[in-house]
Formats: C-alpha cells, sequence, structure tokens
C-alpha cells in the first residue's frame, strides 16, 4: 500500500497531537445507515469489503492482544460468515481485511476488532477504519481516522491524484450523518499500489 510518510504522520503521532476530541469505537456503526445514503442518494455499492489499520509493537502483550482480535473475527466468521485476512503492508502497517456482502456485518466485525483493541489498553495503535465503495468504475472510501475521531472522504484517481469532485459531493451528502473531519487538511489519502486496487492491498 502507498502510504507516504505525511500519512503516517496524520494518522500517527501527529494527529494524536492534534486530535480534536477522542476517537469513539461507536462512530463506526454511523456507517450502518451511511452506506444506505450511499446507495439511494448517490448510487455508491459498497466493495463488499472493509479494513482496520493499526501499528505494530514489539511486544508480547501486544501480540496476544492481535491474536485476541483474530480470535472474535474467527467466531464473527461462523456466525455471520464475515470472511478476514491480516496481512502487513510494505510501510510496517497492519491490517485487518473483512469481506461480506453485508455492509452492516462488516462495520459490526470492525467495530468489535478496535473495540477489543482499546479493550486490551492498545487503542493508541488504531489508525485508521476504511469502507469502500465503488460506482460506475469509481472507487470511494470513507476513512475513519482514529487519532482524529472523525471521517473522511477519499476517491484516488490512479496512484497518485484523487477526485476532489467525487469528494466534496460525498461530504455535503453525508455531512450531519457521520461525524466528518471539518479541517481538509486532515483528509490524507491512502493511495493504492495500482490503480484500481484497494489501500489495503
Amino acid at each position: 500500500m502507498g502510504i507516504f510518510d505525511t500519512i503516517r504522520a496524520v494518522l500517527g503521532t501527529s494527529a494524536e497531537t492534534d486530535a480534536t476530541r477522542e476517537a469513539d469505537p461507536e462512530d463506526l456503526f454511523g456507517m450502518s445507515t451511511a452506506y444506505m445514503t450511499m446507495e439511494a442518494d448517490l448510487g455508491y455499492d459498497h466493495c463488499g469489503e472493509a479494513a482496520l489499520c493499526f501499528s505494530g509493537v514489539d511486544s508480547t502483550r501486544f501480540d496476544d492482544a492481535v491474536e485476541t482480535v483474530e480470535a472474535i473475527l474467527e467466531a464473527g466468521e461462523i456466525d455471520t460468515g464475515t470472511g478476514f485476512h491480516r496481512h502487513e503492508d510494505d510501510h510496517g502497517y497492519q491490517w485487518f481485511v473483512l469481506e461480506d456482502d453485508d455492509p452492516e456485518d462488516l462495520v459490526t466485525s470492525v467495530h468489535f476488532a478496535a473495540d477489543q483493541f482499546i479493550e486490551e489498553g492498545f487503542g493508541s495503535r488504531l489508525l485508521a477504519a476504511v469502507f469502500g465503495f465503488e460506482r460506475d468504475g469509481v472507487d470511494a472510501y470513507w476513512i475513519y481516522s482514529f487519532r482524529r475521531g472523525a471521517y473522511y472522504p477519499f476517491s484516488p484517481k490512479g496512484t497518485s491524484d484523487r477526485n476532489q469532485q467525487v469528494e466534496f459531493k460525498l461530504q455535503s451528502v453525508l455531512d450531519g450523518e457521520l461525524g466528518l473531519e471539518d479541517d481538509e487538511s486532515y483528509w490524507y489519502p491512502l493511495w493504492p499500489d495500482v490503480p484500481g486496487d484497494r489501500p489495503w492491498e
């Protein structure tokens, strides 16, 4: 995943210093209604995937916490059919990527995983939750920054340009339904390595 150092800063220590409010995993449930607005008002379908991005730490306690999260997701896979896998990208970030045709199951699974990290004492390692949508070949994402406690839209065009028209449209329609980041300087992109790929691939 092509995340630049500036992205590392905003999702990491810089955003923590500049945080407007504490992140709340309950914010993630806002996506349960937002996906319906995305479909009904904007014509976007969810892409069947969502992801939770976190930074690792060399600690046995942290490894145990990650294993606990994996156990929760495995239980969810049995209950709801929400598949998942974990991987580490080229920049050292770790991801839980979830797959499900039901967007509400995706939201619930991301929430459970994030909440467990917090309960285990590693909420500070959470960076972002990413929910993907698509319409007529246009990809759009809602990114929840745990360090800013807010959502922002992202629509990549290739691997280094973004569709700001789409982003501002998403902002105008979902403002009030999601807790949005009002400082656009914090709308940092999560570039895919290959055009059309997901940021977590």
